[in-house]
């Protein structure tokens, strides 16, 4: 990695459509040689989630693809996943992977500031990002029982297991942010709202002595 470059992390969009298949053969490629599994997904999958606003990439200032992730939305927005996480090998361990996490973590809060927010992950790493931003280890109940998302297991090598298991658990970690576990209470909200306004006419009451204290001295 070249200490030089200046890493870009945004909102990915149509002119990073052609990143898809480079993303997804390194997804392939990860998977194998970790010799754990994720839900294969297809150029044109990672090319649609693109030009829908919903998938966060990274690259450096002269265009090297470095990472990337993307949302899925299940049970009608109830759920959303921030799935795929992967990184360039050779960026890896140099922190981006924490910051994509972030940056696809607060774009789905942008865009489904209501819905539940999972990952099913085996990685050390992924979790100890995710408890940083609040998720929790949860049971396999606790998340979608949207029929497509488990289909999308179906490419996992350990789906057998999951089968075997009726959906209850595998190999994977299942972690939940729930956003009614990290809200502002009402009545917080309210006070903040009275003493704002206080303060804003004791401004404007010392704005108003400051001025005609002022006035008469000339």
């Amino acid at each position: 990695m070249n200490n030089q470059q200046k890493i870009i992390i945004r909102v990915a969009n149509i002119a990073d459509t052609h990143y898809a298949q480079q993303i997804t053969d390194e997804m392939e490629s990860s998977a194998k040689a970790r010799g754990t599994g994720i839900a294969k997904r297809s150029p044109d999958y990672v090319a649609k989630k693109m030009l829908e606003g919903k998938a966060v990439i990274a690259l450096t200032n002269n265009a090297e693809w470095v990472g990337f992730c993307y949302i899925e939305e299940w049970s009608h927005g109830k759920f959303v996943a921030n799935s795929g996480l992967i990184v360039s090998p050779e960026y890896r361990k140099s922190g981006v992977a924490k910051q994509i996490k972030k940056r696809i973590f607060d774009l789905s809060r942008e865009k489904y500031p209501t819905a539940k927010i999972f990952g099913l992950t085996t990685g050390l790493a992924v979790m100890k990002i995710n408890s940083e931003l609040g998720y929790e280890p949860v049971t396999y109940s606790e998340l979608t029982d949207d029929e497509d998302f488990w289909a999308g297991c179906k490419s996992c090598i350990n789906y057998d297991i999951l089968m075997s298991k009726e959906r209850k658990n595998c190999m994977c970690t299942a972690m939940l942010f729930d956003p009614a576990d990290h809200y502002t209470p009402k009545e917080t909200t309210e006070n903040f709202e009275k003493k704002s306004k206080l303060y804003e006419r004791l401004l404007r009451i010392k704005q108003l002595f400051r001025k005609n204290k002022n006035g008469s001295g000339k």
